[in-house]
């Protein structure tokens, strides 16, 4: 009976954790974090590369894993992934890449984002896992 109990417990953990990988910002239209955090110098909460310009970057991520949408606004880039995005901005001779939130990102950005969906509308959906409900 113990042993049930714990093939039970076994099962149930592994599937949570299978659960949890597939509704990360990891899976296959998210963010891709663990590359970004693989190929980049971590500085914080953001990364940073120091030798190539927003533009580059933006394309080394888009190409790695396409965004949904992608727009510029002066020397910035945006790659928009579901219910995130991400910011590409100048640093020194580099970029900064910093990963937030959809609705935030949208927020701080919003006049380079003018053709993006807004978050606070009625129809807005973020292409997260419960897309299209």
């Amino acid at each position: 009976m113990k042993s049930a109990r714990l093939v039970r417990a076994a099962v149930a953990a592994a599937l949570a954790a299978v659960l949890l990988t597939a509704c990360s910002s990891d899976g296959g239209d998210g963010v891709p974090r663990g590359w970004i955090s693989d190929k980049y110098k971590e500085d914080g909460d953001d990364w940073l590369d120091e030798d190539s310009s927003p533009t580059q970057v933006a394309n080394a991520i888009h190409n790695h894993r396409g965004a949904i949408d992608r727009a510029s606004g002066g020397t910035m880039q945006f790659l928009r992934y579901g219910d995130d995005m991400v910011t590409v901005s100048p640093y020194r001779n580099g970029s900064r890449i910093e990963i937030e939130d959809y609705r935030n990102g949208y927020h701080r950005h919003s006049q380079h984002l003018s053709t993006w969906p807004n978050p606070d509308s009625a129809s807005f959906r973020g292409g997260g896992p419960g897309e299209g409900k």
